[in-house]
């Protein structure tokens, strides 16, 4: 192991306490969907870029803290080495959190493939009652899109502007922040359903052969 698990934020120090860019987690509450737990949204922890000044090592023990055991992490490699954590995985890995690291591009939408992916790991940790956070960088964009895309998947109900009023609630108006991320959400339960039907023929097929 390397001398200090935080090596990526050994300037924490040059810091002062009151310096740093505070660091809330949004908890958003799946009941309004007929589940009983919770997801954490948040912003990327330790990010040292601009005017965000953030502690790694505080960061992540206020996830210890609030009980987080597993985290998706949205990111790319190369926007945590742009941020100024570059460990952040390892730290994740150290510190025992079950690590689901599924990057795809700021102000992107996942392809649906991958996007159905996350939501299926996101739902088994929801229903094994697994305290689960997902962040990206600012837990604006491509977290709120997901958590949107989640809602619609839970609720039959649900429609893509509620689901997208109730993220702005709860991370702020800026929450699904481009057109690519609006449209996606829009299309996601047609394109969902197109998507499940065509993978349960391919199943079907490949069971009578």
């Amino acid at each position: 192991m390397r001398t200090s698990e935080f090596d990526s934020s050994s300037d924490d120090e040059e810091v002062k306490e009151e310096q740093l860019t505070p660091f809330q987690i949004s908890w958003l509450p799946l009941s309004i969907v007929e589940c009983s737990q919770y997801l954490g949204i948040c912003a990327l922890p330790g990010c040292k870029y601009k005017d965000v000044r953030r502690s790694l090592q505080r960061d992540v023990d206020e996830l210890q803290s609030q009980g987080v055991q597993d985290v998706f992490v949205f990111c790319t490699r190369g926007e945590l080495n742009k941020y100024r954590v570059p460990s952040l995985l390892e730290v994740y890995w150290q510190r025992g959190f079950t690590v689901h690291h599924m990057p795809f591009l700021d102000g992107d939408a996942p392809e649906l493939e991958q996007c159905c992916q996350i939501l299926e790991e996101l739902q088994l940790n929801l229903e094994s009652g697994r305290k689960t956070l997902i962040h990206c960088y600012g837990g604006l964009g491509r977290s709120a899109l997901i958590a949107a895309c989640l809602l619609l998947q839970l609720s039959l109900t649900m429609t893509a502007n509620k689901a997208m009023e109730i993220l702005r609630e709860h991370r702020g108006g800026g929450a699904i922040q481009t057109v690519k991320q609006y449209n996606f959400l829009h299309e996601f339960r047609e394109k969902y359903a197109i998507y499940k039907e065509s993978k349960e023929a391919s199943t079907e097929r490949s069971v009578s052969r």
